[in-house]
């Protein structure tokens, strides 16, 4: 199961844990660093470490760009000419396409630190190196699809779940994973959340069960898909 077209509110993209890419310009040494963020708290803090790693730096550029509807965005600087840096960057975040012409990356901090080669590169060349720093980092970095899902767990015998996970897993259903109990087994599967999709499911899971499993609703969840 992809990420496929759906609404901002319910599905975006965002970066699968950390990725560096370098760039020179002129002498001057553009290491950009991607990470997920959840929150301003981490987005911040990726700052913070890099200006420790990276101390001798004369500067640590970022921007980021939080939550499903993309409603929290930062940028900074951090010494540079003002709007040479940080909203190039941020830009450059924000038009990223991801799938099928869709621009949706969120949950992603940017930081491009810069390492000064004795050659001014002036406003003009400043935005487009930062520009083209995260883009290039972009256009190498893992990334991943989340997607609100709705939850549901299936109880089935010991016997059964094994051959029953395998065949939701062979027709497309999201499997989140099994539990084995003292009696049964517990399968939690994640579906579109729609009742269509959750009507169409459990005739499904009736077919392949004879009528002896049901779905029980166990709410929603942000879920990471491959995109």
């Amino acid at each position: 199961m992809t990420v496929s077209e759906i609404s901002r509110a319910t599905a975006y993209t965002t970066i699968d844990g950390e990725h560096r890419h370098e760039l020179e310009v002129k002498r001057s040494r553009f290491i950009t660093v991607l990470r997920r963020a959840t929150s301003e708290e981490e987005a911040r803090a990726l700052v913070a470490a890099l200006r420790r790693e990276f101390h001798d730096a004369r500067h640590h550029c970022s921007a980021f760009v939080l939550g499903p509807d993309r409603t929290i965005q930062r940028s900074s600087d951090d010494g540079e000419p003002s709007g040479t840096a940080g909203i190039p960057m941020l830009e450059a975040l924000l038009k990223r396409q991801t799938h099928d012409g869709v621009a949706d990356l969120s949950d992603i901090a940017a930081v491009v630190v810069r390492y000064f080669g004795g050659i001014l590169l002036g406003a003009g060349g400043l935005v487009r190196a930062y520009s083209e720093s995260v883009s290039a980092a972009l256009a190498s970095a893992p990334l991943l699809g989340r997607q609100r899902l709705r939850l549901l767990e299936i109880e089935a015998p010991h016997a059964v779940a094994p051959r029953l996970e395998n065949d939701l897993r062979a027709a497309g259903t999201v499997v989140l994973g099994s539990e084995y109990g003292p009696h049964a087994a517990v399968l939690r599967v994640a579906l579109d959340d729609s009742d269509d999709a959750a009507d169409s499911f459990q005739e499904r899971l009736a077919s392949l069960t004879g009528g002896a499993a049901r779905a029980v609703p166990r709410g929603t969840s942000w879920v990471d898909l491959p995109l």
